[in-house]
């Protein structure tokens, strides 16, 4: 049987454009609200679509997968149940930066995200924006050396201090894929960017500046030098530096249009801190969805009041747990377009 093929042209007409305009920063009716990462994760229907099934197997599959993809520049990643990506054979000393691809064809390696992201921008026949993701170069260059996830980050962070020199050659490589990731998912059909640095908190604000952000920046430029050469539209990218509120104003002058927050920062220091540069997203606690709906109607009331109504989208401090109720995810969603209609009409 013929699969069918969507072009990446003659998408549907954008309905609801709210979440980009907050992006730019324009005023709004309500506050656009989306849920961060592993949001299919937490659905009865998507766990059971995934049931038996190898993760990139589905991923390879565009008409299976709308979801996300882990670039490995060649390294062998499992996704194992409940772990996330693990590497059998991670990075153990410089030398092993040999094994990896020196030029990785994107379009090739990762043709089937970007048939996903096409299809599914046909499919969501625009009633809201596709967001394309990928993890920052920091935080890959973690999984690769950690060999999945970690608490401590110990072997990653040795690299930073014995190896500078070949951390900062991995750090190049990944940025390079990375850019051109984001590029083709945007030619795919992708119309907002987030990058994520998942594993800021483990980094002091010198390893920061030194091993993170020079990446983001650099991420941030090339991709919008590059979506200009090729006439392609402007798309608003948001950077998501996890446990980095050492780095706030750092990341508020990154070239990102909104920088997105954990539940550790308070909204209003947030803004002050960012001078008005950019637009902000998040930050309510994803625990606070274990709360009654009448209590989580009361979190975000308080949220949005501290963040204000402008420059603004709501979300959580990170990504939503496996057992989490969808009907109290339904009521924070409705929460923030109740609550922010009622501080919008108060102007």
């Amino acid at each position: 049987m013929a699969v069918f093929q969507p072009s990446p042209k003659d998408f549907p007409e954008l309905k609801n454009d709210t979440f980009l305009r907050a992006a730019r920063g324009e005023e709004l009716e309500h506050i656009p609200v989306w849920c961060m990462r592993q949001a299919g994760r937490y659905l009865p229907e998507f766990r059971e679509s995934r049931a038996g099934k190898d993760f990139f197997e589905t991923c390879r599959s565009p008409e299976a997968c709308c979801e996300l993809t882990l670039q490995a520049m060649g390294m062998e990643v499992q996704m194992s149940p409940g772990k996330g990506p693990t590497f059998p054979e991670p990075l153990k000393e410089p030398e092993d930066l040999q094994r990896l691809k020196t030029k990785v064809d994107v379009w090739s390696e990762l043709d089937y995200v970007f048939k996903a992201i096409t299809l599914t921008r046909h499919r969501i026949e625009g009633k809201v924006p596709l967001i394309g993701f990928t993890g920052a170069p920091w935080t890959l260059m973690s999984y690769m050396i950690e060999g999945g996830g970690s608490t401590t980050h110990s072997k990653a962070k040795r690299w930073l201090y014995r190896y500078p020199e070949a951390s900062h050659k991995l750090l190049s490589q990944l940025t390079d894929v990375i850019v051109e990731y984001l590029l083709g998912q945007v030619q795919a059909g992708a119309q907002a960017l987030q990058v994520f640095e998942s594993h800021t908190g483990c980094l002091g604000p010198v390893e920061f500046k030194e091993f993170s952000l020079p990446y983001l920046r650099d991420i941030a430029r090339r991709v919008k030098d590059q979506i200009k050469e090729s006439g392609l539209d402007n798309v608003p990218m948001i950077v998501f530096a996890k446990d980095g509120h050492y780095g706030l104003e750092d990341l508020s002058e990154s070239g990102y249009e909104v920088v997105g927050l954990d539940w550790t920062i308070d909204p209003r220091s947030a803004r002050i801190r960012t001078g008005g540069k950019v637009s902000l997203q998040g930050n309510m606690d994803p625990c606070a969805l274990y709360a009654t709906k009448e209590r989580i109607s009361e979190i975000v009331k308080r949220m949005l009041e501290g963040f204000g109504t402008k420059g603004y989208i709501a979300n959580l401090g990170h990504g939503l747990y496996p057992d989490m109720d969808p009907e109290n995810v339904g009521a924070f969603v409705e929460a923030v377009h109740t609550h922010s209609r009622q501080l919008i009409n108060r102007k």
